[in-house]
């Protein structure tokens, strides 16, 4: 991957990151429960890397992060 492919890939997914935050604090607010339901899902969430990289864990809990973020944004 060149610089300019790993700048544009971390500018798609911090755009993409912001975007699907706002959407799930909307949703949030008009239908609570979304978070617990995501939450809940986060057995099933995985690493696809098939090289040493690979590690659901890892995954799981930057999840776990965003949905925090997104409880703690809801509350103030």
């Amino acid at each position: 991957m060149t610089d300019e492919t790993a700048v544009q890939a971390r500018r798609r997914e911090i755009a993409m990151e912001h975007v699907l935050f706002k959407l799930v604090e909307y949703v949030e607010a008009k239908h609570p429960g979304l978070l617990d339901h995501i939450e809940s899902s986060l057995d099933h969430l995985g690493d696809p890397a098939k090289d040493e990289s690979k590690d659901d864990e890892a995954v799981r809990d930057i999840a776990r992060k965003l949905i925090a973020s997104a409880r703690s944004e809801r509350a103030a």
